[in-house]
């Protein structure tokens, strides 16, 4: 197996250069919008002016009052939710709170992950002398699980479905380099060959909820473009 080649992106040299294309909206109503985020795009600003451009400020043109619900990592893509009213993102934020909705991510990992389902359990807290990442601490550590289920094998990596019970920073990331599996692409987790990817290989592929006007259940899917 041979990766496609490129330069480690370096946290030190990292520039942030968020794609052009405008988001793509995957629902809209008078509580909700749901969006498909590209990868490399700030959910909210950064520290700076040259992390201003996220995409909660572009969806500001077409909807002001936009309100933030949760967000993804700035190298993840996929489905996003966003509130259109304070009620909304109280109906919203306790669902994620309480754990009750349901995120399902596809990702890529490297080496070929067994058995074919599992779940990893193992605590996490940032890691401060080396901020953003968090790490795996048993003692003062809050608790994180994942499920996951290998989708299949692809050659020396695995592409897998990963379903976060938790909603720890970088949780998916930790976890997998953890198993000793580190989702490809990954500047902070993944080391050599495993890193020398175009991307991180993790995408937010469907999110359920409750609506907050009514409580029906929706489900928002958007496709995986690796």
């Amino acid at each position: 197996f041979r990766p496609p080649a490129r330069h480690p992106r370096a946290m030190s040299d990292y520039s942030y250069a968020p794609p052009p294309d405008p988001p793509r909206i995957l629902h809209a109503d008078h509580e909700l919008l749901v969006v498909d985020k590209q990868e490399g795009l700030l959910s909210v600003p950064g520290k700076g002016p040259d992390k201003a451009d996220c995409l909660i400020e572009r969806l500001r043109g077409a909807y002001p009052q936009v309100l933030l619900v949760h967000r993804l990592d700035t190298d993840t893509s996929g489905v996003m939710v966003f509130a259109l009213t304070p009620h909304a993102q109280r109906h919203l934020g306790l669902q994620f709170e309480h754990r009750q909705t349901k995120k399902t991510y596809q990702a890529r990992l490297w080496g070929r992950l067994e058995p074919a389902t599992g779940r990893v359990d193992l605590p996490l807290i940032v890691d401060w002398p080396n901020r953003p990442r968090q790490h795996v601490n048993h003692e003062i550590g809050k608790p994180a699980v994942t499920d996951w289920c290998v989708v299949r094998h692809e050659g020396d990596t695995s592409r897998v479905r990963l379903m976060p019970l938790t909603g720890r920073s970088h949780q998916l990331r930790v976890h997998m380099q953890a198993l000793g599996h580190p989702i490809l692409g990954d500047p902070l987790y993944a080391e050599g060959a495993a890193r020398d990817f175009p991307r991180l290989m993790l995408h937010a592929e469907s999110l359920r909820l409750r609506h907050p006007d009514g409580g029906a259940h929706m489900t928002f899917s958007a496709p995986c473009p690796f």
